[in-house]
């Protein structure tokens, strides 16, 4: 939390400078728990919104209740008893001259049975259900009325708060009455930062009126627009928002052309000898995001750059070739990947690539033994090592480099913050700092690019190799297996390989090692001439590249393998996989799984298993994947059904999460801000950083790596 300035003697301090402390009902237990929820300051409290509304502003006659309705009604008790079923129950009847309701306890008191006795008058809000006889409500909340007073119903929307433990409803509605209160009397209160110029273009209101209309919506404002977010008022905060999340951005890209980097240069001998000897030629696209990349690392400052594209579509090639820029000035380079397999994978490829240049071409995993592991370092120190592939044990602590001037991350969205930046720091010679790639065959569509890789130049690779030909992806019950048993067996005994992909809901490597293990044993016994294979990730590392080398070789007929097959694996003849239990999965892992097929030039398929009867959301993930082989429309269909966090991997990126807008619902609304973002930068700089402070704080953007 930010240091509170010093208050000068009679002077108000602005709302985000005012603790919640300082309200009447916030002791220190109830401001922690508000803590747990965002909300140390008065201000907070006003940012914290609802999430739906309660109506009542009207009472409704009995007679014309709708089942599932929540409403307010007023009647007289005409009938009070205790009735014994599984439970003992307190019914009550009510009328109002129109219709009946029955109200429902199930736990009770003798004082409330007093308090409902016949001929009370009441006033209940709640759902409206089918009963065994009668509409009811079941454990409405309620109030006793004096017969002959005439008591006003609220003349705003109720509002619902996200609540935290300790800390209900009442209090919450209280707590933002009191902040509200504050808001309209406290000077300075919630200063207006948008430019006039902005809001009038844009057609926005006021903060303030934003804001108050949200705690306090009228009775005839839009509810349908407020439930999906669209609310003028909304659109108001959610832009202010995703603008000061914006220009956070910009400002972290504009700190780090700060940081000193070696430029660095293609050594142009070298780079024509590397591909003669490739087996293809470049396509367009990769040759275009290779030249982004030259004119970055030619730079003083350090290269921050996003390489997406499909898969199969050649990043690692230009990962290559980047690395080939700083060892050809005399630097290292370091590729860091999530998983075993696929840092083999890299290894590789690279050693396939480089060594035949003279270039040496180490491994560093955490699983290497103890003399192996040494010698790997030593090299790394002494930079005798030009090339270092590895995963998380890149960034540990007693890994020491010599001149790294280049860092390539690989599947940058499952890596967390501090390691990514840690491996950044690492790199720290001469006092500059390493250019950095970072790669991604998870298409990120362009919208949520904008707005989450603002800090980072993004090239796309949109272009696949020729020769490559569409994954056809069936989807078929599991109680059809048979037939996909007598498919893979005509595959394999025509010279084709496949994959079986196991897979579970649960969140547990060991029950997943298991369960493919199991289905190794059942697949070789029921097909008995193939050679059935297994990989899994409690395998160690030799044995993991020992069945890999046997599959790639042909020796293997069907790699039974748990999702570690993901990414990075390239077999060309396999050309058909399985795929179990394929309405568990999201749709971006499903076709990074698909893509480990199709890279041979022969027709190949994909089957998706499911079990059971499938559920509407499965279905529509299944569907997208029958239907293309496109990574972003896949991409864009995956944030639709999911979301933006899920789709980014929120938790490993450190992204912070938005309090009012949301990527996907307010991508219209991206083009004006990054106009707005322009103007405030050119007309009013000082504008940004009290932004960034209202809606970010000292919350560190996943941008700082």
């Amino acid at each position: 939390m930010d240091k509170q300035p010093a208050v000068q003697k009679g002077k108000i301090p602005s709302l985000d400078r005012q603790p919640v402390r300082t309200l009447k009902g916030v002791g220190p237990r109830v401001a922690e728990k508000l803590t747990h929820i965002g909300i140390e300051t008065v201000q907070d409290l006003l940012f914290h919104l609802p999430f739906r509304y309660q109506d009542r502003t009207r009472i409704v006659a009995m007679g014309s209740l709708r089942i599932g309705e929540q409403v307010v009604v007023e009647g007289t008790t005409e009938l009070t008893e205790v009735a014994f079923g599984k439970r003992r129950m307190l019914l009550c009847h009510i009328s109002d001259g129109t219709g009946s309701l029955l109200l429902r306890f199930f736990n009770f008191s003798n004082a409330q049975k007093v308090v409902l006795a016949r001929g009370a008058r009441l006033r209940c809000y709640g759902e409206i259900r089918q009963g065994k006889k009668y509409l009811e409500m079941v454990h409405p909340e309620y109030q006793r009325l004096e017969k002959e007073t005439d008591v006003p119903v609220d003349d705003v929307l109720t509002p619902i708060y996200p609540t935290t433990d300790g800390v209900h409803q009442l209090r919450m509605r209280d707590l933002t009455g009191q902040a509200l209160q504050r808001l309209q009397t406290c000077d300075p209160s919630l200063i207006e930062l948008l430019p006039t110029a902005i809001l009038e273009k844009n057609g926005l209101i006021n903060i303030v009126e934003a804001i108050l209309t949200l705690h306090n919506p009228p009775p005839d404002i839009s509810c349908e627009m407020l439930q999906q977010g669209r609310h003028p008022a909304q659109q108001r905060l959610a832009f202010e928002e995703l603008l000061a999340h914006y220009l956070s951005l910009r400002q972290l890209r504009k700190s780090m052309q700060v940081h000193h980097a070696h430029p660095l240069h293609h050594d142009r001998g070298q780079w024509k000898k590397f591909t003669r000897a490739l087996p293809f030629d470049l396509t367009g696209a990769q040759q275009r995001v290779i030249g982004e990349i030259m004119r970055d690392l030619s730079q003083p400052h350090p290269m921050m750059r996003l390489v997406q594209g499909d898969v199969g579509s050649g990043k690692t090639l230009i990962a290559a070739a980047a690395a080939l820029a700083a060892i050809g000035c005399g630097y290292q380079a370091a590729l860091m990947a999530p998983t075993e397999i696929l840092s083999g994978q890299h290894l590789f490829n690279f050693r396939s690539w480089l060594e035949p240049l003279g270039i040496e071409v180490v491994w560093l995993s955490g699983k290497l033994k103890a003399q192996a592991r040494r010698e790997a370092m030593e090299k790394i120190k002494t930079g005798g090592a030009r090339m270092i592939i590895g995963t998380h044990a890149l960034f540990q602590n007693d890994v020491v480099f010599g001149n790294l001037a280049l860092v390539v991350i690989d599947e940058q969205h499952r890596f967390g913050v501090h390691q990514r930046l840690t491996l950044r720091e690492k790199g720290g010679l001469d006092g500059k700092v390493p250019h950095q790639l970072i790669m991604t065959a998870t298409p990120i569509p362009r919208t949520l690019a904008m707005t989450a890789y603002a800090d980072l130049d993004v090239s796309v690779i949109d272009e696949l190799p020729p020769g490559r030909i569409p994954v056809n992806t069936v989807v078929v019950p599991d109680s059809r297996r048979d037939e996909v048993l007598l498919r893979v067996l005509t595959a394999c005994r025509q010279g084709s390989q496949a994959y079986w992909v196991c897979t579970l809901i649960e969140e547990s490597e060991s029950l997943q090692c298991q369960t493919a293990t199991d289905t190794a044993e059942l697949l070789q016994e029921a097909l008995p001439d193939l050679c059935v294979g297994l990989v899994h990730g409690r395998l160690k590392p030799v044995e993991k590249e020992k069945v890999m080398s046997a599959f790639k070789a042909g020796k293997i007929d069907l790699l039974v393998a748990t999702t570690v097959i993901e990414v990075g694996v390239d077999v060309p003849d396999a050309n058909l996989m399985i795929i179990e239990n394929a309405e568990r999965l999201g749709l971006s892992q499903l076709h990074q799984l698909r893509g480990r097929v199709g890279r041979g030039g022969k027709e190949s398929n994909c089957v998706l298993f499911y079990q059971g009867r499938l559920s509407k959301l499965a279905k529509s993930r299944l569907a997208v994947m029958r239907e293309t082989n496109d990574g972003f429309i896949v991409a864009q269909r995956d944030l639709e059904m999911r979301g933006p966090g899920e789709v980014l991997g929120t938790r490993q990126t450190g992204m912070v999460q938005m309090r009012i807008a949301d990527i996907l619902r307010d991508q219209a609304l991206m083009p004006a801000i990054h106009k707005a973002a322009e103007n405030i930068l050119h007309t009013s700089p000082e504008t940004g950083p009290l932004l960034i402070h209202r809606w970010l704080g000292n919350k560190t953007r996943y941008g700082n790596v």
